[in-house]
């Protein structure tokens, strides 16, 4: 195993126990965060192990924060 690898199994262990943990905001904060977080992660694993795996760690990446995917979704569906 990889260090990119390590690194984004650590970011889903940590988006997992942030959300266990409540929040005033409805998890918000938290989402920005890890997407601040995540979008490196995930072109580190892509540069080192390819799109395929880069794909299906952005699947995964996708499955944890949903939410603010749908909402990008009806955002760019307004606009289209």
């Amino acid at each position: 195993m990889n260090w990119s690898i390590a690194l984004a199994g650590l970011w889903g262990l940590v988006a997992n126990v942030m959300a266990m943990i409540p929040s005033k905001d409805n998890h918000w904060t938290r989402a920005y965060f890890l997407i601040a977080v995540g979008i490196p992660i995930l072109g580190y694993v892509t540069y080192e192990n390819g799109p395929w795996i880069g794909l299906i760690v952005l699947a995964a990446g996708i499955s944890v924060l949903r939410w603010p995917v749908i909402y990008l979704g009806r955002w760019l569906r307004k606009w289209i």
